[in-house]
C-alpha cells in the first residue's frame, strides 16, 4: 500500500472515531505568539513540548533553518497576517544546533538537482532572470546568524507593527534545552 493509502485509511478511521475532537480550537493562538522554526523533524514534537505549547497555543511557521529569505515572501506575509489579523503580540524565531543550513551551498543543491533530471536550461535561465539562486539557496555558517537574521529582517519589515517583541532562540535537537540570543523585550538590542 501507498504511503497516501496508508493516511488515508487512517484518516478515514481517525474521523470515524471522532478523535479530531480533542484538537478543537479556533483560529487565533491561545498564547498570542507566533514561532517561526525549521522544518527539521526532531522538531515536530519535541519544540512544543520543551516551550510547553499545546494545540491552539500558538501560529507555527516551519521552513529551512528558520530563515526568511525575502522580505516580501510567503513566510514574511504570514508572519504579517498573523500580527495584523490573528492578535500575535509576540514573535520567537527558532533555530537549532546541528541543523542542515549550516554550511549549506547552493552548489549542492544545484547539482543534485541536476542529478535528478533538472536541466541546465532551467537553472540559467533562473539565473538570467535575475534569480540570485546563491543567495536564496545558500545557509549560514552558525545557526545563531541564521536566527539573528531572520529577527532583523521581521523587526526592520515596514509592514511591521511597532513594539512587538521578537525573540530569537536556539533549541538543542536531542535535550529540548533552549537558548535565549534575543530578548524581544530589550528593545537596546
Amino acid at each position: 500500500m501507498s504511503l497516501i493509502k496508508d493516511i488515508l485509511k487512517y484518516n478515514a478511521d481517525f474521523v470515524q472515531k471522532r478523535e479530531y475532537e480533542a484538537y478543537r480550537t479556533d483560529q487565533f493562538p491561545n498564547k498570542k505568539l507566533l514561532v517561526i522554526t525549521c522544518m527539521d523533524t526532531r522538531l515536530v514534537e519535541l519544540l512544543p513540548r520543551a516551550m510547553n505549547l499545546r494545540n491552539g497555543d500558538v501560529k507555527m511557521i516551519k521552513v529551512a533553518g528558520a530563515v526568511i529569505t525575502h522580505p516580501f515572501g510567503s513566510v514574511m506575509r504570514s508572519i504579517l497576517i498573523a500580527v495584523h489579523q490573528l492578535h500575535v503580540q509576540e514573535i520567537a524565531v527558532v533555530g537549532h544546533h546541528d541543523c542542515g543550513m549550516i554550511n549549506f551551498h547552493c552548489q549542492a543543491l544545484l547539482e543534485q538537482a541536476l542529478a535528478s533530471g533538472v536541466s541546465q536550461d532551467v537553472i540559467d535561465t533562473l539565473q538570467n532572470a535575475g534569480i540570485d539562486l546563491d543567495r536564496w539557496l545558500t545557509g549560514f555558517e552558525k545557526v545563531e546568524d541564521g536566527v539573528r537574521g531572520s529577527v532583523r529582517l521581521i523587526r526592520s519589515h515596514p509592514l511591521m507593527r511597532p513594539g512587538i517583541p521578537i525573540h530569537g532562540l536556539i533549541i538543542h535537537p536531542e535535550t529540548g534545552k533552549l537558548d535565549l540570543i534575543r530578548d524581544g523585550y530589550d528593545s537596546t538590542k
